[in-house]
């Protein structure tokens, strides 16, 4: 066990511990206010998301022990699984939380299958690509079919509505694809036929609070106390903080300023506590993590392995930039938390359980290296370090002799 242990990633299996319980105190900063405003105790959210850093912890060790490969063997049943909790979450989901229906409501705690839907989908695109490696350039045969299954996740999850997530899994399937080594021909053209359906969609999901976010994104000052009210606080959070912060839990934004300030905007919050310091080492630790994960798939030689590292390395990149582009002004605010840092269990939960597998891939990886330096340490025998014919028996003649 001592040696499977020495195996493991510590870079990809402490990063994103420590950035969780880097949240933890975050969290509880935030939503201390927030909590008692609701008539919540103020240690609420600091205790739920306490319980899922531990069931995080636990699942992040569990599946670094378990060999990636084995998940194309239930890569259907994933799939099924993926589908059905997307397509069920509309008549038996929770009340709509923000005007979006994709929660199921367990009572003692809430999930979201869009989150399941992220992995669930680098699986089977990671699995698929990776089988049709032989004739990956077969346009009709190998991209288009996985194309299907990747429309279908992406509207389910667009209908809920959660457009944050759905743009999330659109460019991690993107990821994927470019790195399965099809044509550039064949990228140009899905590129387009892409750019084309976003034209055409977009009066049909246009609505007043759509359109509100691009407005109160890239003109928060023409409406600062309606569309650009959050942005603002956002802005004035960031000003305050300075280099090295306001101090840990003197944050004002946070009470009652900025909306949902342990979740979306909790880098804001970051900013005015911690100051650039705080934010540049937050950044630090996700493009630590990420740099390490397309590390590993450059590696690794497997091209199941590979392509899901890259995927799992996207999807953490991805969310962060889109998180800190909302807080930042330079998009529209989606909801969509910061990995590892924000509050909410679903995201955490799914986001350790990748660390997990990408941790798998990398002791993998570690092993194959270890296997192929030790044969190359051990020295040939040359042809005079061979015992000859003669010389044994010359020495069985000595022998004789005496």
């Amino acid at each position: 066990m001592k040696t499977r242990f020495k195996k493991l990633d510590f870079t990809l299996m402490f990063t994103p511990l420590a950035l969780s319980l880097f949240g933890l105190v975050m969290i509880y900063s935030a939503s201390m206010v927030l909590a008692v405003y609701q008539g919540l105790d103020s240690n609420y959210y600091l205790i739920k998301q306490i319980q899922w850093i531990s069931l995080g912890a636990f699942v992040l060790f569990f599946f670094a022990f378990v060999p990636y490969q084995k998940y194309q063997r239930i890569i259907k049943l994933i799939v099924i699984g993926m589908l059905l909790l997307l397509i069920f979450v509309f008549p038996f989901g929770g009340d709509a939380v923000n005007n979006a229906k994709s929660w199921y409501d367990f009572k003692v705690f809430r999930f979201q299958p869009a989150e399941l839907a992220k992995l669930g989908l680098i699986l089977y695109l990671a699995s698929v690509y990776s089988k049709k490696q032989s004739y990956i350039h077969d346009f009709g045969k190998a991209v288009i079919p996985p194309l299907i299954l990747t429309a279908i996740t992406v509207a389910l999850i667009v209908f809920q509505p959660d457009i944050g997530t759905a743009s999330i899994i659109l460019l991690i399937a993107l990821s994927v694809i470019v790195s399965s080594g099809i044509r550039m021909r064949h990228l140009m053209f899905l590129a387009t036929i892409g750019v084309l359906f976003v034209a055409l969609a977009i009066p049909a999901l246009e609505t007043e609070e759509r359109v509100s976010r691009f407005t109160g994104a890239y003109e928060p000052f023409s409406d600062p106390t309606d569309t650009g009210f959050h942005l603002i606080q956002s802005y004035l959070a960031i000003g305050s903080g300075g280099l090295t912060g306001v101090g840990l839990g003197d944050s004002v934004q946070k009470l009652g300023y900025l909306s949902e300030p342990h979740t979306d905007f909790i880098l804001a919050v970051i900013a005015e506590e911690l100051g650039l310091v705080g934010v540049a080492i937050t950044i630090g630790l996700l493009a630590t993590i990420v740099i390490r994960g397309l590390y590993i798939a450059n590696k690794c030689e497997d091209a199941f392995g590979s392509l899901l590292a890259i995927g799992i390395s996207c999807m953490i990149g991805i969310q962060a930039i889109i998180n800190i582009g909302a807080m930042s002004g330079a998009l529209p605010i989606t909801g969509v938390t910061l990995p590892f840092v924000s509050y909410g269990g679903s995201s955490l939960l799914i986001s350790l359980v990748s660390m997990g597998i990408l941790n798998n891939i990398a002791m993998q990886v570690k092993s194959k290296q270890t296997f192929t330096k030790t044969r190359s340490e051990v020295p040939k025998q040359t042809y005079e370090q061979k015992p000859s014919i003669v010389s044994m028996k010359e020495r069985r003649g000595n022998t004789w002799a005496k």
